[in-house]
């Protein structure tokens, strides 16, 4: 399969990497705006950009008719112009805030918790992420699927705000630390004990493997997508 990497960073050179090990040809690395020049013709396009680039980035991809991947955050009030703009061009797009299988798995993990939790009344939630200070959004796009995940589930909850809150809001706190590459935990607490669920990042390479499996994955299909269809969950 030919893969287009739109944004070039850190995390452009790991799925580099990965997808050339699992057989794929890697046709164009941008840093730059995608044209159907630079492009070279490839089968997908995986977009790990900036948040003021992601949007025409996509947009550019999607009308050249090419599937998108887009694990840009900081950029989503605009994604329902994107997903009309996947089904008028007769091809595909789905975003991840998070690409890691493991990370997934925790979020449906995370629904099924809070609806076990709705029916007892004594639980606080709050949700804590920890990622490295280069980060430029707050809270991360994980942490903000993480609290859909419970308003979904959970009706004590609609709404979130960063640390301290008030009634039905659910408190993140996003913490800034060294080279972390991305902690994120649930707490539910009463006044006799506590229930937590936490995902560590180790790496990097989680995230990029997810991204390179939901390529495979999409390449021949047309519609909007999450990582919930790709791994059947």
């Amino acid at each position: 399969m030919k893969i287009a990497l739109v944004g070039y960073g850190k995390m452009g050179r790991i799925i580099d990497e990965i997808a050339t090990k699992r057989g794929h040809e890697v046709v164009a690395r941008l840093k730059e705006t995608p044209t159907a020049e630079n492009l070279n013709d490839p089968d997908v396009v995986i977009e790990f950009s900036l948040p003021e680039a992601a949007y025409g980035n996509i947009k550019a991809c999607l009308e050249n008719k090419i599937p998108v991947i887009c694990g840009t955050t900081g950029w989503l009030e605009r994604k329902p112009e994107i997903e009309k703009l996947a089904v008028e061009n007769g091809t595909a797009f789905l975003y991840g805030s998070n690409f890691s299988l493991g990370v997934n798995l925790f979020f449906a993990l995370n629904e099924k918790l809070a609806g076990l939790i709705k029916n007892v009344d004594d639980y606080s939630c709050q949700l804590e992420e920890i990622h490295h200070i280069h980060k430029k959004d707050a809270p991360s796009g994980t942490a903000i699927s993480i609290a859909e995940g419970i308003f979904k589930n959970n009706p004590k909850f609609d709404a979130w705000k960063l640390e301290e809150t008030q009634g039905n809001q659910l408190g993140i706190f996003a913490i800034r630390e060294d080279e972390v590459p991305g902690t994120h935990s649930v707490f539910y607490r009463s006044e006799v004990d506590e229930i937590e669920i936490k995902h560590t990042a180790f790496n990097r390479n989680g995230f990029a493997l997810g991204a390179v499996v939901a390529a495979e994955w999409i390449r021949d299909k047309k519609g909007n997508f999450e990582m919930k269809d790709v791994l059947g969950l």
